[in-house]
């Protein structure tokens, strides 16, 4: 597969300039970032080429937060008229932004300085890696010279060593470089951007802060085309994986199948429906995996989730005399507990680029989209499981509509958010209770959806939001977020309206950590509470690029929500919902008590 990029001819010259050190000015206006002309610029540096490939690899914005390490490279990055910097309030939240980009983009990426910067946006890559997103994380080192000096830097842990930072991003990105000389670094940079599109994984590069400047001859104005290897499949292996699956499957009497979110990792949700259109088999999707295909379907039965599944939707599962996974994870929270009453003999599971075939055999070297293309052709089609579904599936009830005036539920709130979803929006939900609320909203054709339930940072959400908005400015997103969480991320309202962005933040104000209540109460739980929607009003500072509203009963969430779809559709806007502390959905009770059981089974020795 190639790099989207063009051919150049390499009889073409490049102009050198003899100042290295690119220095550009900066305009208020223009939020603080001046574009220059490349032609102040050295075109065969180091810092324009990392520039020239984010461009070819799809990126439009880079997420960043500026140190002593990284400016000279900044520069670079600022010069390159097909790149936007944003710059992020903390490095936490602009690798929060970087993943809800590459969500939508296929590929983010985000700047920072040494350790500082490094370890502070760790946990955000930590994030991507388990959510299978591809995050160019670029952090300015330090000087060349110094290494292997034995001096102690700033930054530092006040130790003469400089791998700390490297060491820390090994287990969570799926290749590391550190570049402190110019012979290689073309090479080596661009092998880690290749690997990460590859691997669908974050990857970490280490440039040292006196390189980003300095002309080699292995950097050119337009840099060469570079290709990525793919992971190849064996024929035969997807024969034989096709052979037996399509021989297991025809001989059921109910089979059905349930997406998973290595979907998306693989580029195979296309495929996995071609499957079922073919099939005509029921589906279902695991929760992690919500919004990776199209709702609308008419053999969707919703969310497979053991007891906290959509009504009906477990039922048909768990009594399939044969089931289609297609990249599971199977997490605690998503096995309920590891409590799913799914049976190996009659499982098959697909892994990105490997089938498991109940008790039979493991194959290996076969991916997921071409075994889904190859399968779609060799399946009886059988659709007793839909049948039964639609015998026993009675549809959902409405919650009692109160009273206008009376304090505001939960489920009202989302049946009014249910009805703002179209093809242009895009719902993005913080962990905790919104995992739940929102897994029940039904979701439109074309209708995004975006959380972290592997990892479930609290706070991701926010920095997510901004990350997607910008990624897709034709879409409107709408976060579900709670207190706990937003006090985690907040300064990064500030960067949205910077960026003048006009999503729709419903702030749920339950006063607390409700999802750690529901699994073990103490003091620790309760934050102090603030005036959210006035706090907003504030960070805004009198611009005019927002609006705020505070809502405690139906009423005036009704006249809230036509304000912020009509009038103010151009206006990033905020609304806080005021809802009882122990509002919950029935879901999170469930998973509460399982967790608290789980998580306080006692040593197996007493």
């Amino acid at each position: 597969m190639e790099a989207n990029c063009n051919m150049i001819n390499m009889d073409d010259t490049c102009e050198l300039v003899a100042n290295n050190n690119v220095g550009f000015p900066t305009d208020a206006a223009n939020n603080g970032i001046h574009k220059p002309s490349l032609l102040g610029a050295n075109k065969t540096t180091l810092g324009h080429h990392v520039a020239r490939r984010l461009v070819e690899i799809g990126i439009k914005d880079v997420f960043t937060v500026p140190g002593d390490f990284n400016l000279i490279l900044l520069d670079y990055l600022v010069a390159e008229p097909e790149l936007n910097l944003i710059g992020c309030c903390n490095e936490l939240n602009a690798g929060y932004a970087a993943d809800g980009y590459a969500r939508y983009k296929g590929v983010g990426a985000c700047v920072v300085t040494y350790n500082v910067g490094g370890l502070s946006i760790l946990n955000a890559i930590a994030g991507a890696y388990c959510e299978d997103l591809p995050i160019i994380c670029i952090v300015g080192g330090p000087n060349s010279n110094d290494y292997g000096s034995n001096k102690i830097l700033h930054h530092s842990i006040g130790l003469p060593d400089y791998t700390q930072e490297l060491r820390c991003f090994q287990p969570v990105t799926c290749h590391q470089v550190v570049v402190n000389n110019l012979d290689d670094a073309h090479e080596r940079i661009d092998t880690a951007i290749a690997t990460a599109l590859r691997e669908s994984k974050p990857v970490y590069i280490s440039i040292a802060c006196n390189l980003s400047a300095i002309p080699h001859h292995s950097f050119i104005d337009q840099p060469l085309p570079f290709y990525l290897t793919p992971k190849l499949t064996s024929e035969r292996c997807l024969e034989i994986a096709v052979e037996i699956t399509s021989e297991f499957l025809n001989k059921a009497v109910k089979p059905v199948m349930v997406g998973g979110p290595r979907l998306r990792m693989a580029k195979a949700s296309d495929a996995f429906m071609e499957m079922v259109d073919a099939s005509g088999y029921a589906f279902a999707m695991l929760p992690t995996a919500k919004g990776m295909v199209e709702e609308s379907h008419p053999n969707f039965l919703g969310t497979y989730w053991g007891p906290a599944s959509t009504p009906f939707c477990a039922e048909i599962v768990e009594s399939a005399d044969a089931y289609l996974f297609a990249g599971p994870i199977f997490n605690d929270i998503v096995s309920f507990g590891f409590t799913l009453p799914i049976k190996k003999d009659k499982a098959i599971m697909v892994l990105p680029n490997r089938v498991m075939i109940g008790n039979g055999p493991n194959i290996g070297c076969v991916s997921m989209k071409s075994f889904f293309e190859a399968l779609a052709k060799r399946l009886k089609r059988n659709t007793t499981a839909f049948d039964n579904y639609q015998r026993i599936h009675v549809p959902d009830g409405l919650p009692i509509h109160p009273n206008p005036n009376e304090a505001l539920r939960i489920n009202v709130l989302f049946r009014h958010i249910q009805n703002m979803l179209s093809s242009h929006t895009t719902v993005i939900a913080e962990a905790g209770d919104t995992w739940f609320t929102c897994q029940k909203l039904k979701l439109p054709q074309g209708c995004g959806y975006e959380f972290q339930m592997q990892y479930g940072s609290i706070g991701w959400s926010v920095g997510a939001t901004l990350g997607y908005a910008q990624a897709a400015p034709h879409k409107r997103v709408i976060a579900c977020i709670g207190d706990g969480s937003f006090q985690m991320t907040v300064q990064e309202v500030s960067t949205m309206l910077r960026c003048e962005q006009n999503g729709i933040i419903f702030l749920i104000n339950n006063g607390g950590y409700t999802t750690e209540v529901e699994i073990h109460d103490g003091p620790y739980n309760v934050i102090k509470n603030w005036d959210y929607a006035g706090l907003v009003e504030r960070i805004d500072n009198g611009e005019g690029k927002c609006w705020t509203a505070k809502v405690h009963c139906e009423e005036e969430l009704t006249e809230a929500i036509e304000t912020a779809m009509e009038s103010k559709k151009n206006s990033l806007c905020f609304i806080e919902v005021i809802v009882h502390k122990d509002d919950t959905s029935k879901e999170l009770l469930q998973l509460g008590c399982i967790f608290a059981a789980f998580n306080s089974r006692p040593p197996k020795d007493h």
